[in-house]
């Protein structure tokens, strides 16, 4: 177990090598803040401190090669950390549970280790996106604790891989029940942006759900009209390039494509949980987005003697240019193709698998070739083999 040490810092990241975690910690290192980065896994707290990213985010190794040199940054498995920091910044998963349902103790219980560590007159800033109400369940846990603190909820608003250039330019959302708590965490985020938005802790809970589950309608929206072009032989690529070419309203449709990770599909659920599950749009939604493997192996199916054929899965990241399989539809993919296809094989560049071949052998062995995560290795393909492209990498149109 990596100890904390003893010094005092300015900020510790609960969570904090994680995709989330790591990256705001390195930006307020950047900035020439102390940064505790508490993490429960050892292995990835082991290659924070030798200066090593555990997994891809551009323009962030540099950064935090130099933090960790100049004595910025460390991290740091043992709970006291956070006794250590004038603030608190809890970046963890918020899952449903089995039942589809918000786990509301996740951010609890990650406070909840490091209570006997903490102190009167810390700021406890929630960055994990949650269920509205946890704020004030996390406040009323703290009180309950016997802690005086200052709680905050400022969503994160990054995209992975995109992190050391959006946690600089992005407005960042600011909600607290007092002036004193939300004058605190406004400092804290004006070290990385000077565009602060002030909210009530339960309008900022569901500001941040509105717009992962709006990106997630809009994914419907394009695969849904992606299915009724390819159900009548059209290709949606030329429909949408007439509908969105100097077109201001309808610039924002997307291609076709899973819509997948860690967020949109679980904080749909989330917020159709927060309405008494009387959502319809939102569970249309998912069941589109959800359905399109299913889709695709239909019509696979249609146009191929599929059960005689081997068929090449590319790209298993959720989505293009990431290392980050978490709930990727491609997995979902791959398992219909085991019981419908000959055979699935399976390639991605980005993610480490023993299960999965080179591309060239992929190439080499599969009858039919799927892109399933749109990664810039499959623009310049070069095959013989059918190749479905639902996403337009390749510009050979999208129909399946």
């Amino acid at each position: 177990m990596t100890t904390a040490g003893n010094a005092a810092v300015d900020v510790c990241v609960v969570g904090g090598c994680g995709r989330v975690g790591l990256p705001l910690g390195i930006a307020l290192a950047s900035r020439g803040l102390s940064v505790l980065l508490y993490d429960i896994n050892p292995a990835a707290v082991d290659l924070v401190n030798a200066g090593t990213l555990p997994f891809a985010e551009e323009g962030a190794a540099e950064p935090l090669a130099e933090a960790i040199a100049a004595g910025r940054l460390r991290a740091s498995t043992a709970p006291e950390s956070v006794g250590l920091a004038d603030a608190l910044v809890v970046v963890v998963g918020t899952p449903v549970d089995e039942h589809l349902n918000p786990d509301l103790g996740a951010v609890p219980r990650a406070i909840e280790r490091g209570v006997p560590h903490m102190r009167d007159g810390q700021l406890v800033v929630l960055r994990s996106t949650v269920y509205p109400g946890v704020t004030a369940l996390t406040e009323k846990l703290l009180a309950g604790w016997g802690l005086d603190v200052d709680v905050a909820f400022c969503p994160e608003r990054i995209a992975e891989g995109r992190a050391m250039t959006e946690l600089f330019t992005l407005p960042q959302m600011v909600a607290a029940r007092t002036t004193e708590a939300g004058d605190r965490a406004e400092k804290l985020f004006r070290t990385l942006t000077g565009s602060i938005i002030r909210l009530e802790p339960e309008e900022a809970e569901l500001a941040k759900l509105f717009t992962n589950t709006w990106r997630y309608l809009k994914f419907a929206a394009a695969n849904q009209f992606w299915m009724m072009a390819n159900d009548f032989g059209l290709d949606y690529e030329r429909i949408r390039h007439a509908v969105t070419t100097d077109y201001p309203r309808a610039a924002d449709l997307p291609m076709p494509g899973f819509a997948a990770g860690p967020c949109l599909l679980k904080d749909t659920m989330q917020l159709a949980a927060f309405n008494g599950n009387n959502f319809v749009l939102g569970h249309s939604a998912m069941l589109i987005n959800e359905g399109l493997p299913l889709y695709l192996v239909s019509r696979l199916e249609e146009r191929f003697p599929l059960a005689d054929l081997t068929v090449g899965v590319l790209g298993m990241a959720f989505k293009g240019g990431s290392d980050d399989p978490r709930d990727s539809l491609a997995y979902k993919l791959r398992k219909l193709l085991t019981i419908k296809a000959r055979e699935a094989i399976c390639t991605d560049p980005h993610i480490r698998d023993d299960r999965f071949l080179p591309l060239d052998e992929v190439l080499a062995r599969a009858d039919v070739l799927v892109i399933a995560s749109p990664h810039a290795e499959y623009r310049e393909l070069v095959t013989d083999k059918p190749v479905i492209d639902m996403w337009g990498l390749t510009g050979q149109g999208v129909k399946v």
